[in-house]
């Protein structure tokens, strides 16, 4: 259905200063209704004149250099490692600064080392007791005194960042040039804490046209250390490294009641990545800086509020401490919150955050050099990622969508230009049609289990917010195939299935990791209350998919601890003493019906093996199973080695699900022959949408809810609207 000229809005144009009629074409073209500059544009003079809402970015902790130039105590810290060194003689010297980049961080030298600092001896673990070691301040070396040879030793130190993340790598990435470095302060601090609240109301006062404030974000920076050749040596999305000082571990003391050890946040040098299984004394530490950001982020919103301003949250850059789906983050009153949209999880990472007016995504590619050079393809980036979205946005649809970076680089392509223009209105043509109304989802919810549960929904797997990884692609690919598919989705942690038992709506439970790791769950698996109410729930008519090393704890001789749920285990040489024949693989099964190519499983897992002839086994290779399915009392599971997101994997895990909850027959309403298609059905709104994932003309059929049948042809990423 076309839409009339009319139908505008819902888009945010990036715009920079000396581009006035490049904006005004762009803006009519794209129909956008709100404009934003960028780190390193500034919005050109008398911009309300164009009509639409204008947003600023605001940093909060890096705003007024001058003030982190003459308070250079209160600028943010964190503790770093040092690099191991191995004791060759008694005295071992270790430089503290190797590996890493001097223009970003430098040693805290106003803070006692010996009431701050741990040097650990890491063969057995043992702190050295401060009287065994000396530091020098001036060439920043640490000396142990009567070391033991051939022990390792490391140091964790307190260290100032003195150059922002995220202005060092646009500065590294853009070239900007040998300007100031600005760096970050401390609102733990409360002389800093007043000062920063009072130039944000003094900045609200100064810029009256600003209609929406862009909190990018708020105080504290992703974990993200250059090493030193200014290259990224350590990124972690969800760290919360940088949020460390001394005044915050004080306080810590005095609400939690215990004092923190450095090695409870440097974690052997892991510094507490998502991947390790969080200890008591990591999450407490989360709660606490989760409160005071949450609490100080409100009197921020409140200020923006008394402005007459929306306050909208940047979910990137600072946005430690603001977790939103955590317990605190609906108290700070925002707007709205806008967010990179890397592909379908990354959507639904800012699609279902709840309690707030809007959601906005910030699609790809952003106009950098990096893609907007004679050698990038924006138009294929653009493409991958509207495709990869645009399943998510038909789940669940975030209210605007927009762009980000230099708008002169952009308009260099005129041809990127107008496939924009066409993803715009496709956009808004999801909401004219869909109308607010919900779509159509299966009958029953999914469950994905896991350590950290709700509080990081849509996240799992990552490590840099969806950048690809070859130990997580495997697992990323089974979030990626249900941000589009028809199930609504719940995130549980072991704690909640303890003390809550599994849902009444949970129709199927997830567990997908490598062993060890916070995604499968860890010594979780040695917990009997655990192992107990899964059994008794699968056995009672539920249903478990285990992907990869799923429950896996070696203990009491096995290796997955639900191995007789899942009808398979794994060999880690323990048991090669018992004889093992070959079983015959089951070529027709509901699960492997639309499997027309042999399957990626990803990195896969090696020496997976059937536990009895009532395992089915759908997949192998080299006598190792890749994909298996099990009844164990009314209830059934599946097995699979890893599931990169693909079309073929996407259906697979679609009828893996219904399979495991014997729901096979409700698969069909509102289903798609070709798995490179999907449908999405909004009854309330009497229409429904058909899509084309891929870069081809396809043929499918669909079966719609009443049981009818229309075959549709479509055109090459085209999407379709019916009427019910």
């Amino acid at each position: 259905m076309k839409l009339s000229a009319k139908d505008k809005g819902r888009v945010t144009l990036p715009i920079q200063e000396n581009m006035e009629q490049e904006i005004i074409s762009i803006a009519k073209k794209w129909g956008s209704d709100a404009v934003r500059n960028s780190d390193g544009t500034q919005l050109p003079p008398d911009i309300q004149k164009l009509g639409h809402k204008v947003y600023a970015t605001y940093f909060l902790t890096r705003k007024d250099q001058e003030w982190a130039s003459t308070h250079q105590d209160h600028l943010q810290q964190l503790y770093l490692m040092s690099e191991p060194v191995t004791a060759i003689a008694d005295a071992v010297k270790i430089k503290l600064m190797t590996g890493y980049f001097d223009q970003q961080l430098t040693v805290d030298l106003n803070h006692n080392p010996k009431e701050w600092w741990e040097v650990i001896d890491r063969t057995t673990g043992a702190v050295l007791d401060p009287s065994h070691w000396d530091f020098d301040p001036q060439k920043k070396t640490l000396t142990i005194k009567k070391a033991k040879k051939w022990h390792v030793y490391t140091v964790n130190f307190l260290a100032y960042m003195v150059w922002d993340p995220t202005q060092m790598y646009n500065h590294l990435t853009n070239q900007w040039g040998d300007g100031p470095h600005e760096m970050p302060y401390d609102p733990r601090h409360p002389e800093t804490k007043e000062h920063m609240l009072d130039r944000l109301d003094q900045w609200l006062t100064a810029y009256p046209e600003v209609d929406v404030v862009r909190f990018t974000t708020f105080f504290y920076h992703f974990t993200l250390c250059f090493n030193e050749q200014a290259k990224e040596k350590y990124v972690d999305w969800f760290g919360y490294t940088s949020s460390i000082s001394p005044l915050a571990l004080a306080e810590f003391e005095k609400v939690k009641g215990y004092k923190l050890r450095s090695e409870d946040l440097v974690d052997e040098g892991y510094y507490n990545s998502p991947f390790r299984v969080p200890t008591k004394q990591y999450l407490d530490w989360l709660d606490f800086q989760q409160q005071f950001v949450c609490q100080l982020a409100k009197e921020c919103v409140e200020i923006a509020h008394k402005h007459g301003k929306e306050a909208m949250m940047f979910l990137g850059d600072n946005w430690i401490g603001t977790e939103p789906y955590g317990e605190y983050f609906q108290d700070i009153g925002l707007d709205a919150v806008v967010g990179s949209v890397g592909n379908g999880v990354t959507l639904r990472l800012i699609g279902d955050i709840p309690g707030i007016k809007y959601t906005e995504g910030r699609f790809l590619p952003y106009f950098f050099p990096d893609v907007f050079n004679p050698n990038g393809d924006p138009i294929g980036e653009a493409n991958k990622n509207w495709l990869e979205a645009r399943r998510a946005i038909l789940r669940k649809p975030i209210d605007r969508m927009g762009y980000g970076g230099y708008l002169s680089l952009a308009a260099q392509f005129p041809e990127f230009i107008d496939r924009v223009e066409e993803i715009c209105q496709e956009f808004r043509d999801i909401h004219h049609n869909i109308r607010s109304a919900r779509p159509y989802t299966a009958p029953f919810k999914v469950g994905i289990l896991n350590c950290w549960g709700r509080l990081r929904a849509w996240q799992c797997q990552m490590v840099a917010h969806a950048i690809w990884y070859k130990q997580t692609y495997s697992y990323l690919g089974v979030l990626e195939c249900l941000s589009g598919l028809p199930f609504e989705v719940e995130f549980l942690n072991f704690d909640d299935l303890k003390s809550k038992g599994i849902p009444q709506e949970i129709g199927v439970l997830i567990n997908a990791g490598d062993a060890g790791t916070a995604w499968s769950g860890g010594d979780n698996w040695q917990d009997k209350e655990v192992l107990a109410k899964i059994r008794e729930w699968v056995y009672m008519g539920g249903g478990l998919i285990g992907i990869g090393e799923p429950t896996a704890s070696q203990y009491q001789g096995r290796y997955f601890q639900l191995a007789e749920v899942l009808g398979v285990d794994k060999e880690i040489g323990f048991s090669l003493s018992y004889t093992r024949y070959p079983k015959p693989l089951q070529r027709e099964h509901f699960i492997t019906q639309d499997v027309t190519n042999p399957i990626d499983f990803g990195e896969g897992m090696r020496s997976i093996y059937a536990l009895s002839d009532q395992t089915k086994i759908l997949a192998a290779s080299e006598g190792e199973v890749n994909l298996a399915a099990n009844t164990f009392g009314t209830g059934r599971a599946v097995y699979i080695a890893g599931l990169p997101y693909n079309f073929q994997n996407n259906r697979l895990l679609l009828r893996a699900i219904h399979w495991a909850a014997s729901r096979e027959r409700e698969m069909k309403i509102w289903f798609t022959s070709n798995p490179k298609t999907e449908v999405a059905a909004y009854p309330d709104a009497e229409r429904f949408a058909v899509i084309n994932n891929s870069l081809h003309p396809v043929t499918t059929i669909i079966s719609t809810g009443e049981g009818k049948k229309v075959e549709v042809l479509l055109k090459p990423m085209e999407i379709r609207w019916f009427d019910i």
